[in-house]
C-alpha cells in the first residue's frame, strides 16, 4: 500500500510540474511614437486570428497620448500567433471613423507595420510569441 501511494504521488507531483511549464505567460509591450496630436486616445487590441478584423481583442487597451507617444504593455500572454491593431480615436467615440468614400478618417497601424492597399488581413500583421516578452513598435 506504501508503494502504491508512493508511486501516485510521484504521478501527481510530475503532472504538476509539467502543466505549470505549459502555463507560461510573457508580456508583449506596444508602442506608437509617432502620433499626429495628443488628442483623444490611442485603441490598441491583441488579436489571435479568430479576433482580427472581426471582435474585440484578446487584450484591449485605451491610451492617452503624451507628446505623440504611447506606450502600453499586455501582461499575462501565453505563448502563439497574435497581431496587434491600434488606431488613433482622435474623438473619443470608441470607434473608427471613415469618409465618404469608405477610407478611414483616423490614422492606423498593426504590428509588421505592413504598406495596405486594402483592407488589413491577420497573414500582414501575426507574430510569434514563443519563450520571452517582446516589445512591438508600430508607425502610422
Amino acid at each position: 500500500m506504501k508503494t502504491l501511494t508512493l508511486i501516485l504521488s510521484l504521478i501527481l507531483t510530475s503532472t504538476l510540474s509539467f502543466a505549470q511549464e505549459s502555463t507560461e505567460t510573457y508580456s508583449i509591450t506596444v508602442k506608437v511614437d509617432n502620433a499626429l496630436s495628443d488628442e483623444g486616445h490611442m485603441l490598441i487590441g491583441l488579436h489571435t486570428e479568430d479576433t482580427f478584423m472581426k471582435a474585440k481583442g484578446v487584450q484591449i487597451s485605451k491610451s492617452e497620448i503624451v507628446d505623440g507617444t504611447v506606450a502600453v504593455t499586455f501582461d499575462n500572454v501565453t505563448p502563439g500567433t497574435y497581431a496587434i491593431m491600434v488606431f488613433h480615436d482622435a474623438n473619443d467615440n470608441e470607434k473608427m471613423d471613415f469618409d465618404t468614400t469608405g477610407r478611414p478618417s483616423e490614422s492606423y497601424g498593426m504590428s509588421n507595420n505592413p504598406v495596405l492597399f486594402g483592407p488589413p488581413n491577420f497573414t500582414d500583421a501575426k507574430f510569434e510569441l514563443v519563450d520571452e516578452d517582446i516589445e512591438v513598435v508600430i508607425r502610422f
